[in-house]
């Protein structure tokens, strides 16, 4: 297992293209979750101008695909075994649990807007545990 860094790459990775640090992660992993929320509001701006529906009526949980993608993209940079795959599962648990509660918290609000609220609660969340789960199996697991 190597931490070689890989040149001027953003998020930070090692030589084997795993994430290095809980910072970058988070941080592309929200940049990721702004960017599908301002695309479904943009979306539903559109749709709402055409007379299609009301504004604020797509699920905001849709908002997550960026931070899955790379959430993926780390899971696969990790060799086969068991500490990827259990802090995975775990992430996936926790996170979509409070999730769930976030968005069960702000069920008054519309569905975008409680959905972009569960999604970035999931997205924190699954990046905690799966960030310091993996290293930390890993380490126990050689």
């Amino acid at each position: 297992m190597s931490t070689e860094e890989q040149p001027r790459s953003f998020p930070r990775r090692d030589a084997e293209g795993r994430i290095l640090t809980l910072g970058d992660l988070l941080g592309v992993s929200l940049a990721g979750l702004v960017i599908g929320v301002l695309a479904l509001v943009l979306f539903e701006w559109a749709f709402a101008t055409m007379g299609a529906g009301g504004f604020g009526r797509t699920n905001g949980w849709l908002a997550v695909i960026l931070p899955l993608w790379l959430f993926w993209d780390d899971f696969r940079a990790w060799e086969f075994g068991a500490a990827r795959v259990l802090a995975a599962l775990a992430g996936i648990a926790v996170g979509v649990l409070a999730g769930l509660l976030a968005a069960g918290l702000a069920a008054g609000l519309p569905p975008l807007v409680s959905g972009a609220l569960a999604a970035a609660v999931f997205t924190v969340v699954y990046a905690v545990i799966w960030f310091h789960g993996v290293h930390w199996l890993a380490r126990r697991t050689g």
